[in-house]
């Protein structure tokens, strides 16, 4: 008997236990007021790794590219080292989109979170790279050449600027009949300049063109009529990346007019997407209008003979 009031005993415990137990988890689970929340709780899956890595990669690479813009643009660096920077920054969001698209996979078979990040990468990604892929799709429809100039058979020479080029910079020397081949195929419509104006006052014309460009000028020799030519030399600067062009610009008479020649070339790189037949395009172009207004000096007039009076005294 003394057994069976001691099982008797225990499950009453065990029942009360339960119950109050029971009573409790109800408490807590019930909202006040006796209204029962009908809402599941979800537990969250863990962000997907690669999915964050996708986005600091982009987000780094976005750094590391304006970075490069600011020390081409400020001048700190020579050309090489930003180069190479901001080919680092595009190389990071290549990667940052690659290990983007690994995050899709996982996050499909894993259930993971993280899409959005990825999706925020590639979206990043590409606005990086549009302005990079562009120039590149353009620059291999042009012919390697980084030298331009109007007369391939007597270029104007380089003479300061080739003190400012570096032994990794590309030769002062033109290319030669190559070159020129590839030149009038590509760019057929340059030539020299013919006008009817003097040589000094197309000198003077031309160097306030290049000052209005905001060009530095390193070199400049105004004409002699029939002595010496003019010469000008000046340093332009690419647009977003403010790389250093070079410009020479020559001055020869001609009759009582003079011929204007014109040459540029970039300091680096095999290509140059065209930027230096667009400069001396322009340039001669505004050179041309410039020296419409010119008006032509007249010939001198011959010395009148003295009179016989004048003669004797």
């Amino acid at each position: 008997m003394r057994g069976n009031h001691r099982i008797d005993r225990a499950r009453t415990a065990v029942a009360s236990h339960g119950a109050s137990h029971y009573r409790w988890r109800r408490t807590a689970i019930e909202p006040p007021h006796g209204k029962v929340d009908m809402r599941r709780r979800i537990a969250e899956e863990p962000p997907s790794r690669l999915a964050l890595w996708s986005q600091r990669l982009v987000l780094f690479s976005l750094a590391v590219v304006l970075l490069a813009i600011v020390i081409a643009r400020a001048g700190l660096l020579d050309t090489v080292p930003v180069v190479v920077t901001l080919g680092a920054g595009l190389a990071l969001s290549v990667l940052g989109i690659l290990v983007a698209l690994l995050a899709f996979a996982v996050i499909w078979h894993t259930g993971a979170s993280g899409f959005g990040r990825a999706v925020s990468a590639i979206a990043l990604g590409l606005v990086i790279l549009a302005y990079p892929a562009y120039l590149a799709a353009t620059t291999w429809k042009l012919p390697p050449i980084t030298d331009i100039t109007t007369d391939a058979l007597d270029p104007p020479r380089y003479e300061a600027i080739a003190q400012l080029r570096t032994r990794a910079a590309n030769p002062v020397m033109y290319a030669g009949l190559y070159a020129a081949e590839l030149q009038r195929s590509a760019y057929p419509d340059i030539e020299p300049l013919m006008l009817d104006a003097p040589p000094e006052a197309v000198y003077r014309a031309a160097l306030k063109l290049v000052e209005k460009r905001k060009w530095k000028v390193v070199n400049a020799r105004p004409p002699v009529t029939m002595r010496r030519d003019g010469f000008i030399e000046a340093v332009a600067l690419t647009p977003v990346m403010t790389f250093r062009d070079d410009v020479a610009l020559r001055f020869r008479a001609i009759g009582a007019g003079t011929r204007v020649d014109m040459r540029s070339s970039s300091r680096y790189g095999d290509r140059d997407l065209g930027i230096n037949a667009a400069r001396v395009t322009h340039f001669l172009e505004d050179l041309d209008t410039l020296a419409a207004g010119i008006k032509p000096e007249p010939p001198p007039k011959p010395a009148e003979p003295a009179r016989r009076g004048q003669a004797r005294r």
